[in-house]
């Protein structure tokens, strides 16, 4: 099935000064607003066509706010989205519920990153794609450990299959560990603040998944604790 995709003219209004910022955040823009009237250094306009990235579902705001990023390099945290005078907020909510529209005008108020920021920011992303493949390593450690919980592999394979599994989980503890040692490593002036939310939230995100090894190879841990019990007994 094909997915659902709206279109919109995207007006975006670059500025660069944290006191204009300010004043236009608080500043009620009336439906009739014209493209001038928040004009903070630069007007560029792009025609989107925005596609849901659920199956068989409609695109959101959310949808809309990443294709945004990516058309004009203001990160969704900083954008500011006003159709016909409202600020729309609800990323979660389809753009049909906030009325927005094929062929509608969307203003966009937010700020470009330096091209020093986006070097930085190059690097978090970077990161965070090895975070998402080592993770995609404890996923699999994890549902091969279910299986022989749940009894789905002969018992005299279990000893050696748990063993691999115990050196496999703490392979992976390792790499996480030195892949948050690398983002430690990353050094960020004041001023980066996106670079800063983005390595916050990779920081705890790989704590979360350092955890889970930890939670996973205590499981291992007393399961071959088990095993060898019975084995013993039964040798007896």
């Amino acid at each position: 099935m094909p997915r659902r995709w709206s279109q919109a003219l995207l007006s975006a209004a670059e500025q660069w000064d944290k006191r204009q910022w300010a004043e236009a955040d608080a500043q009620e823009v009336p439906p009739e607003y014209e493209e001038k009237r928040l004009n903070f250094g630069s007007n560029e306009k792009h025609s989107i066509q925005v596609a849901s990235q659920q199956e068989d579902g409609e695109p959101t705001l959310q949808d809309m706010a990443v294709l945004i990023e990516q058309v004009t390099g203001v990160p969704v945290p900083f954008q500011k989205l006003i159709y016909k005078g409202k600020s729309l907020k609800e990323l979660e909510q389809p753009l049909s519920a906030l009325g927005v529209k094929n062929g509608c005008k969307v203003m966009l108020i937010g700020k470009r990153n330096s091209p020093e920021e986006e070097a930085e920011l190059k690097k978090l992303k970077d990161l965070e794609k090895s975070v998402e493949q080592i993770a995609n390593k404890l996923e699999e450690v994890n549902k091969e450990f279910t299986s022989i919980q749940k009894g789905f592999l002969a018992k005299d394979l279990q000893a050696e299959a748990l063993k691999q599994l115990d050196k496999r989980i703490k392979g992976t503890a390792e790499q996480f560990m030195k892949t948050l040692e690398q983002i430690d490593a990353i050094s960020l002036p004041e001023n980066f603040s996106d670079c800063k939310l983005k390595k916050k939230g990779l920081v705890k995100r790989v704590q979360v998944f350092l955890a889970q090894c930890d939670t996973i190879e205590g499981n291992i841990g007393q399961e071959m604790d088990k095993l060898q019990s019975k084995n013993l007994a039964l040798a007896e």
